[in-house]
């Protein structure tokens, strides 16, 4: 709701398409109203000196908000050196050292209306938020699910990463967020997304469908806390920087809940070798208490914590042994707070017994349905049989002794060899018995 009201008052109004857009267009002077009076209010010209107001008496400090612009090249469509030329015509731009295809441009650069962004050529997407597609590392060709997918700029981070090459399977259980998702699919030129309305937690592990998924990316709803600075909660009077009150811990601990059952639902596909979990979260509850509390589950299904970003110099708060491999940005130094964590299969072996398993299933399944059909068309046949035997016998078909040997072979040699053995009442022809019924075999 953030975002929107933003492009209703500052940003693009062609593009918002979806129900609450259009409930929020239709009260879009009352909030050019209330803009209008805040900016009064508070004795400032326009929303630029609202902010420097505002930021000045705010807990956080000036200097420490002052958030650079990040746009990331979307490789599906344009190199990376030619959009920072591009870029660079209008902006100083430099390229960030640590996510690669991230570029970094003045705080307050605004790109709504950029050529660039209306065709997809770039995303404005934050450092941390990139991060999380490159801590995964699917590779191209590989089949992934990403859980909780909208509004998609990491699914398609991950379909650029890939190439365009394997699936992506963009799971989105909101209507509304299925449709930006899909809009951003299609801006992307993203072609190998998959886009499913369903909960993440309806996918079956051991469907068929998902036996060949190896990456999973799990960045679940959460209360947002890292990114407070972008959300301008610090210029609310409501907001207070210390310890939640009993309402907000009571919505934290749903929140966990929920973030352990995705995760250990993540965890329970057969032939997955990473996943990455992620919030844009500073509590320890949403993070490393969540990360803990799944470990011995994991444990079970061969996965173990690794460290991603090696190089980044802030890791997970030392709750529980193992926490340094966690990934933590700063609200301050990194000007938003995103926590991530990567799970790796440690064991091979259980990997390709996992996958034989799926394959045995699968084609259990597959053999089954075939026996049933073979079952169904010895039934006809044995019925067409015993009539055409009794009709042979009333003396109705003057057929030949060659005749009746002929027909007898050509029936049991469409039931061989997967069926015949095994079909219920046939001893052999000589026997006379089938389905239970006596059939006179001429001799």
């Amino acid at each position: 709701m953030y975002i929107i009201t933003y492009d209703i008052l500052f940003g693009q109004e062609g593009s918002l398409v979806g129900d609450a857009e259009k409930f929020l267009m239709l009260r879009k002077d009352a909030l050019q109203s209330a803009l209008a009076q805040i900016l009064k209010c508070k004795g400032v010209k326009d929303v630029k000196d609202l902010m420097t107001s505002a930021l000045s008496s705010s807990s956080f400090p000036a200097s420490d908000v002052r958030t650079p612009r990040y746009v990331r090249v979307n490789t599906l469509k344009m190199d990376v050196r030619s959009a920072l030329l591009e870029l660079s015509k209008k902006y100083e731009v430099r390229e960030d050292d640590t996510v690669l295809g991230l570029l970094i441009l003045p705080p307050g650069a605004d790109l709504h209306n950029h050529p660039l962004v209306k065709n997809g050529s770039v995303f404005m997407q934050g450092k941390a938020s990139s991060m999380v597609a490159l801590a995964l590392g699917p590779k191209p060709g590989w089949e992934v699910i990403d859980a909780c997918a909208a509004p998609g700029n990491k699914t398609v981070h991950l379909a650029a990463l890939m190439k365009g090459k394997g699936k992506i399977i963009a799971c989105e259980l909101n209507k509304e967020r299925v449709q930006r998702l899909e809009d951003n699919v299609t801006l992307a030129g993203a072609t190998n997304v998959t886009v499913k309305h369903d909960d993440f937690l309806n996918l079956n592990p051991e469907d068929p469908s998902y036996s060949k998924v190896r990456a999973i990316l799990l960045d679940p709803s959460c209360s947002g806390s890292g990114t407070v600075v972008d959300r301008l909660d610090h210029l609310l009077p409501s907001y207070s920087a210390g310890d939640p009150d009993p309402a907000s811990m009571n919505r934290l601990r749903k929140l966990a809940a929920f973030q352990k059952k995705a995760l250990e639902h993540a965890l329970s596909f057969p032939a997955v070798e990473r996943i990455v979990y992620s919030t844009c979260s500073v509590s320890q509850i949403e993070n490393e208490d969540v990360v803990n509390s799944v470990l011995p589950f994991a444990s079970t299904h061969g996965f173990q914590l690794a460290t991603t970003f090696p190089q980044w110099p802030r890791r997970g708060l030392p709750t529980f042994d193992g926490s340094q491999h966690l990934l933590r940005t700063n609200l301050v130094e990194d000007k938003e707070g995103f926590f991530i964590a990567l799970f790796v299969r440690k064991n091979k072996h259980r990997l390709e017994q996992s996958m034989k398993t799926v394959k045995k299933n699968t084609d259990t399944k597959f053999w089954r349905k075939k026996k049933r059909v073979n079952y169904l068309l010895a039934r006809m046949l044995g019925k067409w049989w015993y009539t055409l035997s009794s009709l042979k016998q009333r003396g109705s078909v003057g057929a030949s002794r060659g005749t009746s040997k002929l027909v007898e072979q050509s029936y049991w040699g469409a039931l061989e060899p997967s069926v015949g053995s095994s079909i219920p009442g046939r001893h052999n022809l000589e026997g006379k018995i089938y389905l239970g019924r006596q059939v006179a075999v001429r001799q």
